[in-house]
């Protein structure tokens, strides 16, 4: 009877000496032994590992953990305060200098990056105006400065991959001064465009009327002289028809005469019929009407 319970607790006794002797290790995932607090020199990636029952097994994630921080305060080189929202991409780096640093502690670790981080950010946005922070992804944050941030990280275990802005909010004062100042840009833009405008209206309305001013003055020499021309002809041509007929030179002329003197409405001519002045009036001859 004794023997068969010694047998059974040395059974049970392997089969815990067993359990203790193995562990596993998933995909993503990496493991330190420590024994009796001392670290062991090996870290064990995936897969079946034997170790002394009396290791104890510390399981670190290897994935890129994110982490976000909300309502930081900062303030530019303009002096716009700003609330900014950011992240930190990291992951797990030395795992036995984590170890040391942290106690194996995400949320020790998450926390120390934050810190750095946050110190970064502010004396990066202190040195930027609002327009440069807003289109930095870094919010000034230049890539020396990121460099010296993941070194920093670093010296706890840790493996910086990335750090960004997600949101940048601004204070109503900061906000009322900005839509002032878009509101003057856009109302200088406006006027300038305006007085660009009107000059160019005035440019194109004094070279019409230039324009219009010498195709009147080119019209205007062209019908003078061709009215001198037809003058000059219809001249030639009441001389020579004057000089075949003398009486018809004589007629025309008095008709003219007629038109000018007596062809207005409202004139007053006193003048002796019998006169030489209307004497195609009593005659087609122009002589004194025969007596019968």
């Amino acid at each position: 009877m004794g023997a068969r319970l010694s047998g059974a607790v040395i059974a049970v006794l392997l089969v815990v000496l067993g359990y203790r002797s193995v562990f596993s290790v998933p995909q993503g995932e990496t493991v330190l032994l420590t024994r009796f607090g001392r670290i062991g020199a090996t870290e064990y990636g995936p897969g079946l590992h034997l170790k002394a029952p009396v290791d104890q097994v510390h399981r670190f994630d290897r994935r890129v953990i994110t982490h976000t921080y909300t309502g930081e305060s900062f303030l530019t080189s303009d002096q716009q305060a700003l609330t900014v929202e950011f992240f930190l991409r990291w992951r797990t780096g030395d795992v036995p200098l984590f170890y040391r640093s942290t106690g194996g502690d995400l949320d020790v670790a998450a926390q120390r990056l934050a810190d750095l981080a946050r110190d970064r950010l502010k004396n990066a946005v202190a040195h930027e105006p609002l327009a440069a922070v807003t289109r930095n992804a870094r919010g000034g944050l230049d890539d020396a400065g990121f460099a010296q941030l993941r070194d920093a990280a670093r010296t706890f275990g840790v493996d910086l991959v990335d750090l960004q802005l997600q949101r940048i909010d601004l204070t109503d004062e900061a906000a009322n001064a900005i839509y002032q100042r878009m509101e003057q840009q856009l109302t200088a833009q406006a006027q300038q465009l305006n007085a660009a405008g009107t000059l160019q209206a005035s440019q194109i309305r004094t070279a019409a009327e230039r324009k219009r001013a010498d195709i009147l003055a080119d019209a205007t020499g062209q019908v003078q002289h061709i009215r001198a021309v037809a003058d000059e002809r219809a001249a030639t041509i009441y001389a020579q028809a004057y000089g075949r007929n003398p009486e018809l030179a004589d007629f025309t002329q008095s008709l003219q005469a007629y038109r000018k003197v007596i062809g207005h409405e409202g004139d007053i001519l006193v003048i002796t019929p019998q006169g030489e002045f209307f004497k195609y009036l009593r005659s087609a001859s122009g002589t004194a009407a025969t007596a019968p």
